[in-house]
């Protein structure tokens, strides 16, 4: 029996992506929990797979130049995992080649040998044929998006957004004063860094030791982007409130809600995924908070459970609704390769319908967000929008933007939305 290496896991996750369908995410981590690896050798692993993702139109490109036949599809995982060793983690030629065509099967090995080593020899030519493509197939990302995000942002910022979008993501942790303040979590776990434009978070290394996982495991802290936080800041919520936090799972708004709440009041937290669910109760008992009721519902279907029903009307509601990703890409590796321009008139749709649904239950005077991780304006102004003109009365009074061209950051929306006594 083969043992498993990270360049064997990643190839194999390559492979099922290709063939499943499945996210990028949930491929990797069945993967990794079945294998044997030492903690190095599954970031390995991790930096293999989702680099590749990255950069698969970049890495097809340098293929063609390679090969000019067809090359079939197992074939290809195989060179583009060689590829980015050899171009993007500058491994020794002899170790990238050597390692990669070990993972080719008899019939692939002597072409895989070939392409690999040519590919080393011409790499200061192939590398100049890079620059000169266009961004779509230099920064691998679709050309569609490229060109909406070049019309609305601008050539140089569209081309930051890609570059970011390239970058591995960096750890950002939310501290839970509920259980530790600040100062405390900071002399506790010395290599967090805190970050200045929010005295709540703080940053990890891209592979934080296991003594920072440490703080996870005691309800210390979240892991959470800043940007995830502004919802939660345009929404304002107060101690011993009732709020509705309709889109919930797996429930890092809602503890920074209750959080800001100082776990008084009551938070309904909604979804329509029970495994996520699931997922948003364990994060509430771990980080200590027992304000928040659990109920399963899609706003999309079917009456409101008595449930909600029960404990309205709110006085604020957040609905972070189901998006695109376009703001996260640089987390969500594979999102790039799943969304379609068909995406932004189906969203908007579903994100306008939970938001209607959902303004039913906000109390007068009350106040409802809608936020997304979008970037696109089909599935945060025109939505707003929407729903001005189906709900006249209502008064918008903030719009926030996060963009991780301007503020490094993962992007976001929150528009706060007013309703009159």
């Amino acid at each position: 029996m083969v043992q498993p290496s990270a360049r064997r896991i990643a190839l194999a996750a390559l492979r099922r992506w290709r063939e499943e369908k499945r996210f990028a995410d949930s491929i990797i981590s069945g993967l990794l929990a079945k294998a044997d690896l030492t903690y190095p050798d599954r970031a390995f692993a991790l930096q293999l797979f989702y680099g590749v993702l990255r950069n698969l139109t970049l890495l097809d490109f340098w293929i063609g130049c390679l090969r000019s036949s067809q090359v079939e599809h197992s074939l290809r995982d195989l060179l583009r995992l060689g590829l980015y060793q050899l171009f993007f983690l500058e491994t020794a030629q002899h170790a990238a080649v050597y390692e990669t065509v070990e993972l080719a099967s008899r019939r692939q090995r002597a072409v895989t040998n070939a392409v690999l080593r040519t590919a080393a020899r011409q790499r200061e030519d192939l590398l100049r044929r890079a620059v000169a493509q266009p961004l779509s197939v230099r920064a691998s990302h679709p050309q569609f998006l490229v060109a909406r995000w070049q019309q609305r942002f601008g050539g140089k910022n569209a081309e930051e957004l890609c570059r970011w979008n390239n970058l591995p993501p960096s750890i950002y942790g939310r501290i839970n004063r509920l259980k530790i303040s600040s100062k405390e979590f900071l002399q506790l776990y010395p290599e967090a860094k805190p970050v200045a434009r929010n005295s709540d978070l703080v940053e990890f290394d891209a592979l934080p030791a296991p003594k920072a996982f440490g703080a996870l495991n005691r309800g210390h802290c979240y892991i959470q982007d800043p940007s995830t936080v502004i919802a939660c800041q345009v929404l304002e919520p107060k101690p011993s409130e009732k709020i509705l936090d309709a889109c919930a799972a797996p429930g890092g708004k809602t503890a920074y809600i209750a959080l800001r709440m100082k776990n008084k009041g009551t938070i309904v937290a909604c979804d329509r995924d029970a495994e996520r669910l699931a997922i948003l109760k364990d994060n509430m008992v771990r980080l200590g908070i027992d304000i928040v009721r659990s109920v399963r519902h899609d706003w999309t279907r079917g009456r409101i459970p008595e449930e909600i029903a029960s404990v309205a009307p709110f006085d604020r509601i957040l609905v972070d609704a189901p998006c695109s990703n376009t703001g996260v890409m640089r987390r969500r590796v594979d999102v790039r390769w799943r969304f379609r321009p068909g995406d932004l008139t189906r969203m908007p749709d579903e994100q306008f319908q939970i938001t209607r649904c959902a303004v039913s239950l906000l109390k007068p005077g009350g106040v409802l967000v809608y936020s997304t991780c979008s970037l696109e304006t089909e599935e945060n102004e025109q939505v707003v929008t929407r729903m001005l003109d189906q709900f006249p009365q209502m008064r918008l009074s903030r719009q926030e933007f996060c963009l991780p061209f301007r503020d490094h950051f993962d992007g976001a929306f929150a528009a706060r939305l007013v309703n009159p006594d």
